[in-house]
């Protein structure tokens, strides 16, 4: 894929759009179901996929990677929780720094190691400040990480850490709860954050209904990534596509 996908997350966000991006973990793909979510996918114009995780149980990305180009013309844009999850199949890598945090291995000690590899591998490298919030309990990637999230009512801090991402040089910024977490991003930090930085904003974690989509929306998210919702209810995929869809209309009118 010859796009460039940063300059499409800012042009969609110039244009008031809206993005969708399902989130796929390799370590919890169902064989039997996963046919059926990339068809989804397509249907309801899934506008990425983001492919990653915390853990490498069984190290089958490069299969899944294959099959999404299979089966799709969606953009795969690598979300990754280590080094290892490196795969020149994908369109794009959603380079890391964990600005939330603390731990200079995520901040920049991984992305030196990678550097040379990234170089060769032809993804084009979107730079992104990650910012991992509170969730109301431990998620996986704090506990990798051994970092502790901004805590979820104090939007004052994640305003900071993104005005200070983007001073920086880092061109998204990504507000993540967590994979399973209990309460996702709040509106009021979303919309502070909206209102401090001119990147587009990214939120995941803990979106698993309607009402959380439109909250995210509505408070200034630019992408919303859903991963954890769609493993346990497929059906929540058309459902968040088409909250989407409606918001582009609301916009558009």
């Amino acid at each position: 894929m010859t796009q460039n996908l940063l300059s499409n997350f800012y042009e969609r966000k110039a244009n008031g759009q809206k993005s969708f991006a399902v989130l796929i973990d390799p370590d919890k793909v169902n064989s039997e179901n996963f046919s059926k979510l990339l068809d989804l996918c397509v249907e309801y114009n899934v506008d990425y996929i983001f492919v990653g995780g915390s853990l490498i149980m069984d190290y089958v990305m490069a299969e899944v990677i294959a099959k999404v180009k299979e089966y799709t013309n969606i953009p795969v844009i690598l979300f990754p929780g280590n080094s290892l999850y490196i795969d020149s199949q994908a369109d794009a890598i959603l380079l890391l720094s964990l600005i939330s945090g603390r731990n200079p291995d995520f901040l920049i000690g991984q992305h030196v190691i990678l550097a040379p590899i990234l170089r060769k591998s032809g993804l084009e490298i979107l730079s992104t400040g990650y910012m991992l919030i509170d969730s109301g309990q431990q998620t996986t990637v704090s506990y990798i990480s051994t970092t502790t999230p901004i805590p979820y009512d104090k939007p004052g801090i994640a305003v900071c850490t993104a005005m200070a991402g983007e001073m920086l040089g880092l061109k998204l910024m990504y507000l993540d709860a967590g994979s399973g977490a209990i309460n996702p991003v709040s509106q009021e930090m979303i919309a502070a954050v909206r209102k401090s930085v001119d990147t587009p904003i990214i939120v995941g974690g803990g979106i698993n209904s309607i009402k959380k989509a439109k909250n995210a929306l509505s408070a200034g998210a630019d992408v919303i990534v859903v991963g954890n919702g769609i493993e346990e209810n497929i059906d929540l995929l058309k459902q968040i596509a088409l909250t989407v869809g409606s918001y582009h209309l609301t916009v558009n009118s």
